[in-house]
């Protein structure tokens, strides 16, 4: 969800050379003849991709088509980029002829909202601003922001209040903002997995913030995916193989505003509050996009919540980890 946090380093590749700071697992064997691959950053998280090609600089001409794609699509969802179409949305409060992929994920956003019962809504980006300029302060009450402000920004939070088209977006609140960072790095793993089916790839594992499949690995076999539910683990709590799907995983141990670690980057639109039900939560779904925006969504749900969600949507499967430690499993073939 969040750019210039840590929150998907709980996810790992496993069996590949796919990144920085993932979790050891294991010595698999892999084909290594022909295999490319770049590691680099994405909305400011670790990225990677490998590729496998019978043509090396094919493959080469493949991975800078992608990274170009990601730095097109940074220029308009990036919040810590002066240039990009969403800090001169938030900026001004109004966007003339807006990018076509910032009209998609609003219309995505707008989806997911409905779908989640309003736990999703890249409106709480306000939310945001008041938890880091409150634990920014000196002597800030460590208890966070008072009710009053709580409430007073509560008003600028709420999608129904972005009006859009292809031709416009425009805030109807002065003071209102966006935050794509709980979809986007969803929706540029899928836009580079587009890119590279495109160009002929069959089997690749994509990691732009989120993690997509490919086919199969090299060998025929499924990707090994572990997921963590703490930062910096040794070993993951639980590895999923996929063959073209995608995992995400939202972890309020991604980022606190305060020491403490009482108050993290997971808002709830609803009341403000960040998130407490679980220690993570991880989605496996056909699409990056879905898999981000829906773990994101999930962290806030009771599991009755979550479980009407997963009667209309059966290809969906999702993992969570209570704060005592206890993992459970919901949908897919549990």
């Amino acid at each position: 969800m969040a750019e210039h946090l840590n929150r998907r380093r709980v996810i790992a590749i496993m069996g590949a050379a796919a990144g920085l700071g993932l979790i050891p697992f294991g010595r698999e064997s892999m084909a290594e003849a022909h295999a490319v691959t770049w590691r680099g950053q994405a909305m400011g998280a670790s990225a990677s991709l490998t590729l496998h090609h019978h043509d090396r600089a094919e493959a080469e001409r493949l991975i800078d088509g992608a990274v170009a794609e990601v730095r097109r699509l940074e220029r308009v969802f990036s919040l810590y980029r002066d240039d990009s179409a969403l800090v001169e949305l938030n900026r001004t409060g109004a966007l003339v002829a807006p990018p076509a992929d910032m009209v998609t994920l609003l219309e995505a956003s707008r989806a997911f909202r409905d779908i989640s019962e309003g736990a999703f809504d890249p409106t709480v980006q306000p939310l945001w601003i008041l938890y880091g300029e409150h634990f920014a302060a000196p002597a800030a009450d460590p208890s966070g922001p008072s009710e009053e402000r709580l409430r007073e920004v509560a008003t600028l939070v709420g999608l129904d209040g972005v009006r859009f088209s292809r031709d416009r977006i425009a805030f109807a609140r002065h003071g209102m903002a966006l935050t794509f960072n709980g979809i986007a790095q969803g929706y540029i793993t899928d836009k580079v997995v587009e890119l590279l089916r495109s160009g002929g790839i069959t089997k690749s594992l994509v990691d732009m913030g989120e993690i997509r499949a490919l086919g199969t690995r090299p060998d025929g076999s499924p990707w090994r995916v572990g997921v963590a539910a703490l930062q910096n683990a040794r070993e993951p709590e639980a590895v999923l193989e996929i063959v073209d799907k995608a995992v995400a995983t939202s972890s309020g141990g991604g980022f606190q505003f305060d020491g403490a670690g009482r108050f993290n980057h997971l808002l709830d639109p609803h009341d403000g509050r960040p998130a407490r039900l679980y220690r993570s939560v991880t989605v496996v779904a056909p699409k990056a996009t879905e898999a981000d925006a829906l773990s994101t969504a999930f962290s806030l749900m009771e599991r009755t919540s979550i479980e009407r969600v997963l009667k209309t949507r059966p290809e969906l499967e999702v993992h969570l980890t209570a704060r005592s430690g206890d993992r459970l499993r919901l949908g897919g073939s549990a």
